[in-house]
């Protein structure tokens, strides 16, 4: 399955962040925290050079709790500063505040030794498609500030947002790169909904989340579609698909299970984190 999305508008976006990043004083970068590397747009590194950097993982309260805590002690070791994070919760913005200041501390005291008192710290909040960009502005701002949606693509231009007279935000599009050289990335991007599912084979996409929950997370699949197989044959994901359709009232024409309508019901279980706290990746792979 190799998966490739890249629209027009993202080549339009990047240069703009080009332009833009001379502008800032530190860039912010969300990742989803059930794919931490492979929500990392590697063009991003590329941007940011010489910038201070916060990387914040959020959805983590979907994500596998001990290892989001190991993929933060791996950024942590090259340098970047990392909060763990669920956008939506306004109790954790204090924390992404002290950091904040903690990562621009040095750019301060330089403004303060040429004298430049009370200069804002104007950071560029940076990210691919869908990881919730603009609901952690909106959540730190403590207002609506920027459009939010569940789908890739809500977010069509730059904006700035000055938070107080101490902070200021630059939202930005999601973008992807060009080209996903590993085909691994390009299907986890799509499993968490980054990738626009209208191009997707999503009773296959579906297969591969199966499997992978089935090595890794086995309970998730007996506690929520009651299956207790092996998932090793193409044949036993169409089993589980079935199992679920069942379960769940996804009966087609004849009474046969309506495996397409399952493989969405059971992403969607999965983006939501209803089959529990999964991370599709682990720093030691």
């Amino acid at each position: 399955m190799d998966i490739q999305w890249y629209p027009g508008h993202m080549t339009k976006a990047k240069r703009t962040m080009q332009e833009d990043c001379r502008l800032v004083d530190l860039i912010i970068e969300l990742v989803d925290a059930r794919v931490p590397l492979s929500s990392r747009n590697p063009d991003i590194d590329k941007l940011g050079q010489g910038k201070a950097r916060l990387i914040l993982m959020n959805k983590s309260d979907l994500a596998d709790a001990a290892r989001s805590a190991a993929w933060k002690a791996w950024f942590e070791a090259r340098g970047c500063y990392v909060v763990l994070l669920d956008a939506r919760a306004s109790s954790q913005m204090k924390s992404v505040h002290a950091v904040i200041e903690e990562a621009c501390r040095e750019k301060r005291e330089r403004d303060r030794r040429r004298g430049i008192l009370n200069r804002p710290v104007r950071a560029m909040v940076v990210g691919i498609p869908n990881v919730g960009k603009s609901t952690f502005i909106n959540t730190f701002a403590g207002r609506a500030a920027a459009k939010t949606g569940n789908k890739p693509g809500v977010t069509k231009g730059n904006q700035w947002i000055r938070l107080n007279k101490n902070v200021e935000l630059l939202d930005t599009p999601g973008i992807l790169w060009p080209k996903f050289e590993d085909p691994q990335v390009g299907i986890r991007l799509a499993a968490i909904g980054s990738i626009n599912d209208n191009i997707l084979n999503l009773t296959e996409l579906c297969g591969y989340v199966i499997r992978f929950l089935q090595k890794q997370y086995p309970q998730a699949l007996a506690e929520r579609y009651r299956w207790t197989g092996d998932c090793q044959a193409e044949t036993d994901v169409y089993e589980v698909l079935a199992q679920a359709a069942r379960l769940r009232g996804c009966i087609g024409k004849g009474g046969e299970p309506d495996l397409d309508k399952a493989a969405q019901l059971v992403l969607d279980d999965f983006r939501s984190g209803r089959l529990g706290r999964v991370t599709l990746e682990a720093p030691e792979q």
